[in-house]
C-alpha cells in the first residue's frame, strides 16, 4: 500500500531474493507466494523506494499475512532549456553539413547487412515474445483444425514460393 493514501500498489513486483522466482500484485495491491522461513522478500515499484522484508525464523503456523507500505521516490531532474533552430533553412543546412565519423558509418554498414542480419536471425534464440506469440499461433491452429486434418501447403503457390526463395538462398546446405 502508499504510506500516504494507503491505497493498492498495482503490479508492484514482490521478489524472493537469490532464489530466482516472485510474483507481482493485483490491481488491489494484493499477491500471494510460497516461500521458506527466512526468505528475504524484496517490494518494488516504479516512484515507489524498494522495500526488503525478511519472513521470521520462529513462525508457528504455514502463513505469514504483510501489509507492506510503500514511500513515494521524487527524483528531480535539473531544468532544460530548448532552444529551436532560427530557420528552417538553418537546420536543413546544418544537417545536410553535418559530418559522420567514418567509423560509425562503417559500423552502421555492418548492423544492416543482410548477411549478417540473416546470420543473427538464425543463431539468436527466441526472445519471449516471439516464443509466446508461436506458442499461440500453435493453439490457435489446434483449435482451429479440431477433429479434421489441417491443409497440405504442397498445394499453395505462396508456400511454393517461400520454398523456393529459400532453396535460391541455400537455407537447405547441410551446416559443417
Amino acid at each position: 500500500m502508499t504510506a500516504d493514501s494507503l491505497r493498492g500498489v498495482p503490479s508492484a513486483s514482490v521478489i524472493v531474493e537469490g532464489k530466482g522466482r516472485g510474483t507481482i500484485t493485483s490491481q488491489d495491491g494484493v499477491f500471494s507466494i510460497a516461500v521458506l522461513k527466512g526468505d528475504r522478500i524484496t517490494f518494488s515499484s516504479i516512484g515507489f523506494k524498494d522495500k526488503t522484508i525478511v519472513i521470521p525464523v520462529d513462525l508457528k503456523e504455514n502463513q505469514y499475512s504483510v501489509i507492506q507500505l510503500m514511500v513515494s521516490d521524487t527524483t528531480y531532474l535539473p531544468a532544460t532549456i530548448l532552444k529551436p533552430r532560427p530557420t528552417r533553412e538553418q537546420f536543413e543546412r546544418d544537417f545536410v553539413n553535418n559530418t559522420v565519423p567514418d567509423d560509425l558509418l562503417e559500423t552502421a554498414r555492418k548492423n544492416t547487412d543482410e548477411a549478417q542480419r540473416r546470420i543473427l536471425v538464425n543463431s539468436l534464440p527466441a526472445d519471449g515474445r516471439e516464443a509466446v506469440n508461436f506458442q499461440l499461433r500453435q493453439q490457435a491452429n489446434k483449435a482451429y483444425y479440431s477433429g479434421q486434418v489441417p491443409p497440405m501447403n504442397i498445394f499453395n503457390p505462396a508456400a511454393w514460393a517461400d520454398f523456393i526463395k529459400a532453396w535460391k538462398r541455400g537455407d537447405f546446405k547441410r551446416k559443417k
